[in-house]
């Protein structure tokens, strides 16, 4: 499976750009699913179809500084979106839906991020029915804008007719972003008809009416509107070439993968390079390989060139930075929500400084070597970690937290003396003795930790290792964010393995067969 599309080969999405708005359609190619064995009809989506909108994000956040709105809407007529293919997901491995539900997510945040944090604003044009996931694409944008006939809907319809849940946020977005009352979001739900007119705006559920009549003119000038409140920066955009995999390296052994990242050697454009290389890697290695459970972490490189690096695109105040910063805030997220051991190896020749360090922070377990390079023993290099101003709240997480205050959560004043260490290299004993690694064995004992600390990974069970580490991973406080990733995600990979869903009379199974789903009625 890879990630990587262009907009000359979608097949699913029309892009297009006029000056300060963009147009995306969507037009499902029935034929076109990721697998066969089912049609994507009524703009129903699998995988594919969201790599391409993922795609298209980027591209218009990187590509198009000029676009300060995005309109969401659909090419074919009287359908906007029926959501997820149920063919598709009564099909797939328990591992793919959850895979997929989780890309989904990621997207329709990024669409959210773009919005808060690049002026560029989303709005859904629903002109037509719309449903389940199709409904979920529209709640991940700004304004809902519905068109005015008496038949259009949007709704929720996963409980009753699958007997699972809206699984890319939507449960969340209803009652925490666009605050519908709770009794109100329950019977929503619960009907397997949806909404519509002026109850869907009454209930908060869409934020505008628009006449069937001259739809596509009145969504138009409602996006130049809200263009004229865009804090879009300006500046040159730029190109989203084909990967080269320049920086990051993949290497696969019989339990885990480790990925190495280096650090820049010219300097000129390696953020938003290693970026996107990191980002393509844990997407294709969540995806191809599921078996693969430990993945280590190693940097390579000059930590003093990072932190220059670093500082240029910080202090820069142009479209692409800001993009750049957001993106790699955004790739940091995709670590913390993947379900995998992470063990960072901070050694000699490392470069954890600055940005790299929060790639340290967020693995489970870090170890640094306390002596010289295992295959140099006369070597006088070191290991070190340098922190920087990146480490102290640029990346977030999705508990809205720092990386270092979910660290030291029971002590936030040891991330207040934290501080005072930025921009000086810690050496292996100061590292340790502030608590930034879980260990630090010498030159002598480092081959027998590491392989121990692997191989017990390695002998536990996976399904109990993802709870404990997406449960250590959050603390603190809840988001938006977080509540799809740590509770509706978690509530939804349960129902998806019950039988009340996946059994062979259960409601996953079973719809549109003409059968009714049998329910096993104990409540668990």
């Amino acid at each position: 499976m890879t990630f990587e599309r262009h907009p000359s080969g979608y097949r699913h999405w029309n892009l297009s750009t006029d000056g300060e708005v963009a147009w995306l359609e969507l037009d499902v190619d029935a034929d076109g699913g990721l697998v066969p064995g089912y049609e994507l009809k009524l703009n129903s989506y699998d995988l594919g179809v969201d790599i391409e909108l993922y795609d298209a994000t980027q591209r218009l956040r990187f590509e198009h500084p000029e676009v300060r709105v995005v309109i969401v809407t659909s090419a074919k007529d009287n359908v906007f979106c029926a959501g997820a293919n149920i063919r598709m997901l009564a099909s797939s491995s328990h591992e793919w839906k959850v895979n997929f539900c989780k890309f989904t997510n990621e997207t329709r945040n990024a669409m959210e991020d773009a919005t808060a944090h690049s002026g560029q604003r989303y709005v859904a044009a629903v002109n037509g029915t719309c449903a389940g996931g199709g409904y979920e694409i529209a709640l991940a944008c700004e304004k809902i804008l519905l068109v005015d006939d008496n038949s259009s809907t949007v709704a929720l319809p996963e409980v009753p007719l699958l007997g699972v849940l809206p699984g890319t946020g939507g449960l969340t977005r209803v009652v925490d972003k666009r605050g519908v009352r709770r009794d109100l979001a329950d019977v929503f739900a619960t009907r397997p008809d949806g909404m519509k007119g002026r109850a869907a705006v009454d209930w908060r559920l869409v934020d505008e009416l628009v006449p069937r009549q001259g739809f596509r003119a009145a969504v138009l000038a409602r996006a130049r509107e809200l263009a004229r409140t865009s804090e879009r920066l300006d500046g040159e955009g730029v190109e989203l070439t084909p990967l080269t995999h320049r920086y990051v390296d993949v290497a696969h052994s019989a339990a885990e993968a480790t990925i190495t990242v280096k650090g820049p050697e010219d300097g000129d454009g390696w953020l938003l390079d290693v970026t996107r290389e990191l980002d393509d890697a844990i997407l294709r290695l969540r995806t191809n390989e599921p078996e693969l459970g430990t993945w280590v972490l190693r940097t390579e490189g000059d930590p003093v060139k990072v932190l220059e690096h670093e500082r240029a695109v910080f202090d820069a105040k142009d479209c692409v930075s800001n993009e750049i910063v957001h993106y790699f805030k955004r790739t940091l997220k995709r670590l913390d929500v993947t379900s995998r051991s992470l063990i960072a190896l901070i050694e000699p020749g490392s470069c954890f400084a600055g940005l790299l360090v929060e790639l340290a922070l967020a693995a489970d377990r870090q170890y640094i070597l306390d002596g010289p390079p295992i295959d140099d023993e006369d070597s006088e290099e070191r290991a070190s970690i340098t922190l920087s101003e990146a480490n102290f709240g640029r990346f977030p997480m999705g508990n809205g937290l720092s990386r270092l205050e979910s660290r030291f959560f029971g002590d936030p004043g040891h991330v207040t003396r934290l501080a005072k260490e930025r921009g000086k290299p810690l050496s292996p004993t100061e590292v340790n003795e502030l608590g930034l690694v879980t260990g630090a064995p010498d030159d002598l004992d480092w081959e027998d930790e590491i392989r121990i600390a692997l191989e017990g990974r390695a002998s536990l069970s996976p399904d109990a290792l993802t709870g404990m580490e997406a449960n250590h991973r959050f603390v603190g406080p809840e988001t938006l964010e977080s509540k799809i990733f740590g509770r509706l995600a978690a509530w939804q990979n349960w129902i998806f393995t019950r039988p009340n869903a996946s059994g062979s009379e259960g409601a996953l199974r079973r719809y549109g067969t003409g059968q009714k789903a049998v329910f096993d009625r104990k409540r668990v």
